[in-house]
Formats: C-alpha cells, sequence, structure tokens
C-alpha cells in the first residue's frame, strides 16, 4: 500500500469514530433538564436552532382566603326571649333591638330550664321564630336610619340596604363550634352590653371587658343545648353566608329562618302554576 493511502485510511477511521462519539454524547442529555421548544428560532448564518426551555415547579396553590374570619376563644353567655332584667342582664328581653315585640312574635317565654324544654325548643309552645338566635354587640341602626359607619363596615350593607327603617343585620347567619361541633344561629339582637363595638364584630378587635368576664356573645337555649355548653363558656364564631349553611334543626321553625321562607315560597310558586291539563300541547 502506497503511504499516501496509509494516510488515507487513518484520517477516514478518525472521522467515524469523531461521529459515533458525538451521537452518543447527544442522546446522553437529559430530558429533565431540557426540552425543545415548539418553535424554532434562526440564528447568526441562517442556521436553524431549538432553544432549551428549563422546567421549573409549578408555584403552589395558594390557600383559600376565607370571607369571613373565625373570632376564636369568645367568652359566650346564654340569654332568651322574655328573659327578665337582673345583676348581669341589666335589659329584659322582651324585645330585641330590631324588634319591639320580640317575645309575641317569637310566640312565647323561650323557658331556658331544660325541665321545661322539648328538644331544642320550648315545651309549650312551637316557636314562630328561629329557636337558634343569637346576639353580638353591635346594632346597624341609629334613632333614624342607620349609624354613619354602618355602609363602610358591614360587609353586606349596599346588597340588603332596604331603607331606613330596617336593619340589615338582623337575620344574619353565623356558625359556632365547640370542640369539633358547629351549629348554625341568626343573628335577632344587639349585646351583650353593648351595641356599638363594630371594631369586634366586623374587625380584629377583641370584646370589650363587662360583667360576664369580657363576654362576645350571646346564645339561645336552643344553641346551649346543641353544643352541651355551661352558661358561660367559651365558643369559636364567624360569619357564613346562607349557601354555606347545612339543614339541621335550626332549618326547621319560624316565619324569620331563611330556610323556612325558602320552602315556603317553593310552595307558593308550585301552587300558581296552572294544572297540567290547563296547559296548551
Amino acid at each position: 500500500m502506497k503511504p499516501g493511502s496509509i494516510v488515507h485510511t487513518i484520517a477516514v477511521l478518525l472521522s467515524s469514530v469523531t461521529s459515533l462519539f458525538s451521537q452518543s454524547t447527544a442522546t446522553q442529555v437529559p430530558a429533565a433538564k431540557m426540552k425543545l421548544s415548539k418553535k424554532s428560532s434562526t440564528g447568526a448564518g441562517g442556521v436553524v436552532r431549538n432553544d432549551p426551555i428549563a422546567y421549573t415547579k409549578s408555584d403552589p396553590p395558594k390557600q383559600q382566603i376565607e370571607r369571613f374570619p373565625w373570632r376564636r376563644q369568645i367568652v359566650t353567655t346564654v340569654f332568651w326571649i322574655g328573659e327578665k332584667a337582673s345583676g348581669n342582664n341589666p335589659i329584659p328581653n322582651h324585645a330585641s333591638c330590631w324588634d319591639k315585640n320580640w317575645g309575641k312574635n317569637y310566640g312565647g317565654f323561650d323557658d331556658p330550664n331544660p325541665a321545661h324544654r322539648r328538644g331544642m325548643i320550648p315545651a309549650r309552645f312551637t316557636p314562630r321564630q328561629n329557636p337558634f338566635y343569637c346576639a353580638l354587640p353591635y346594632n346597624d341602626k341609629a334613632s333614624t336610619g342607620h349609624r354613619p359607619e354602618a355602609p363602610r363596615v358591614v360587609p353586606w350593607f349596599k346588597e340588603r340596604y332596604q331603607g331606613p327603617a330596617l336593619s340589615t343585620c338582623k337575620g344574619q347567619w353565623i356558625a359556632i363550634r365547640k370542640g369539633n361541633k358547629s351549629v348554625y344561629a341568626q343573628w335577632e339582637d344587639a349585646g351583650p352590653f353593648r351595641t356599638d363595638h363594630w371594631q369586634y364584630v366586623f374587625g380584629n378587635d377583641r370584646p370589650k371587658p363587662n360583667l360576664n368576664k369580657g363576654a362576645g356573645l350571646d346564645v339561645s337555649p336552643a344553641v346551649r343545648d346543641y353544643l352541651g355548653l355551661q352558661e358561660t363558656d367559651v365558643t369559636d364564631w364567624k360569619f357564613v353566608d346562607f349557601d354555606e349553611v347545612p339543614p339541621g334543626p335550626w332549618a326547621r321553625f319560624g316565619d324569620n329562618n331563611t330556610f323556612v321562607i325558602n320552602e315556603r315560597k317553593g310552595v307558593l310558586a308550585q301552587a300558581s302554576r296552572p294544572p297540567a291539563s290547563a296547559i296548551p300541547r
């Protein structure tokens, strides 16, 4: 073999080895670190190139922000419709801040004595309003119209405003829990003791000191019995929209009860429909 042929043969062998090495290296790029883009871009000299895309972990989903936060560890006392004035209850509960005839409209004395109760209601009569009621120390009403801060601090004020004579807070549902058990009640009066503490009811303040160990929530005998509360206890509470309220004993009674109102509307709507035989086909 001629010397020139030997050199040529060696050059071809080296070229083949280099080509094989290059292909092997290209196939070893970790897929987890590079992904070819769907679009190619043109680099210098008109050479088409693929831009690498770095893989990054997606951000974890943000926790859902509750519209109404829990007010935790609130001293809770029991009150009832028809309660007489006493040392720690200077105002009788025959009327509420929003109903001058509260006792009459309820149907009578909501006797808290367990011996005089039948389940969650008084034994002597069926209440005409929801027996699951509560009081918080704020009244959005003034002597005329509403308190000046009410449109600003009551979250649902604008959507529920029905004129200067009506409260936007009356009937609002709240959730109350003790341990792992929860109950639902409607806000029907202002107290204990105060009617102006919006900084606590709608803000971040704690209840102010008072004769009942700084109580910030009054609950009815039905709420007491459902949660198994002492006359003075500690609970958590928060506002809830009606669509968050599950069915339960709080859904059964009362002309003011949203469950009852909606059920009656359904019956009335159905009664107003013409019979099927009268509908032309």
